[in-house]
């Protein structure tokens, strides 16, 4: 009996064993270091959160630092609006239809009887306002009328006339200058092609867009200042070089619109849209704007911002056109009158 219950006992301790043996693999195997790795792998998605918070303060930074660039505030064409291509063509097209509207008359707002005097007209403009060009042009065509004459000139007589339109010696000089140009290479006649245009001294792509578009019926655009201004602030392009802002906005409009496009954006820059103060209450197209506040907005105080006609003051020019005059528009005083 007491060999059996030994051997009883033995088996006892084998059965044990073989019961606790998966338990001992299980706390010291393969098998609990892959459990203890398990809290690892829940732990690394923490570490790409706090990644992930880091790009999301960029965009802030890069935003504080566009608002104090100047131009953001005009140039920076905001798709804010969900505005496609197609929507941008529509509303560029239309507000050019309702400045047609409000200026049927527009015009070329210097005085000139031929292409000569538009280009000397036009390079005189720079830096002055084309009313103080209009006044001081008639007593230079009249002493000299021709390319000839005027290449011929003494520049202390042709400086003492172009005196009030500011800049005048070099203004004398390159009037002179392209006077002899055409004298010399162009047989005394102004060039309708724009590469030839613009080797005339004082001569560069606006003033030969002015020429083309307006003395020989070839579409141009127009880049000075208030198209500039005005582009931007509509938010046709956030460019700021005439030449690409040219391209840009030449892409919205078919060709054949391009001259009386111009036209239209800067009477509207010169009478309702100004630069420091836009009348923005009494502008025709303030649902179109994305830029609509930023002048004064109630109705009355933006009348009394309204220059020229709109305003009841004379235009820019001395011999205006019929269609000017017949629309109400009044004739600008000539030089001295007060």
């Amino acid at each position: 009996m007491p060999a059996k219950r030994v051997t009883a006992e033995k088996d006892a301790v084998k059965e044990t064993a073989k019961k606790t043996a998966p338990a001992k693999k299980a706390a010291g195997g393969k098998p609990a270091s892959a459990k203890k790795a398990a809290p690892a792998k829940k732990q690394a998605p923490a570490k790409r959160q706090a990644v992930a918070k880091t790009p999301a303060v960029a965009p802030k930074k890069a935003s504080a630092a566009v608002k104090n660039v100047a131009p953001a505030k005009t140039v920076a064409a905001k798709p804010s609006r969900g505005e496609s291509r197609t929507a941008l063509v529509r509303r560029a097209r239309r507000i050019n239809r309702e400045l047609a509207e409000v200026y049927p008359y527009a015009h070329p707002e210097l005085d000139f009887e031929n292409p000569f005097q538009l280009v000397v007209a036009t390079v005189l403009s720079a830096q002055t306002t084309d009313l103080r060009v209009n006044q001081t042009t008639p007593a230079l065509f009249a002493k000299y009328p021709s390319p000839e004459d005027l290449a011929a000139a003494n520049p202390e007589e042709v400086e003492e006339i172009l005196r009030p339109t500011g800049f005048f010696r070099a203004k004398t000089k390159s009037v002179i200058g392209l006077s002899r140009a055409l004298a010399e290479d162009f047989g005394g006649e102004v060039p309708g092609r724009l590469e030839d245009l613009v080797k005339l001294p004082g001569v560069g792509r606006k003033t030969a867009f002015v020429v083309l578009g307006n003395a020989f019926g070839r579409p141009g655009i127009t880049v000075d200042t208030h198209f500039q201004r005005l582009v931007r602030r509509w938010q046709w392009t956030a460019e700021t070089d005439p030449d690409k802002i040219e391209a840009a906005v030449g892409a919205l409009f078919p060709k054949s619109d391009w001259t009386d496009l111009s036209h239209h954006v800067i009477w509207h820059g010169r009478r309702i849209c100004h630069a420091r103060k836009p009348a923005c209450g009494a502008c025709p197209i303030a649902p179109l704007c994305p830029a609509y506040g930023e002048g004064e907005t109630d109705p009355e105080k933006a009348r009394k911002l309204l220059k020229y006609e709109k305003g009841g003051f004379p235009g820019q020019r001395l011999n205006p056109p019929r269609a000017y005059l017949d629309a109400g528009g009044k004739p600008a005083p000539p030089l001295g009158s007060g």
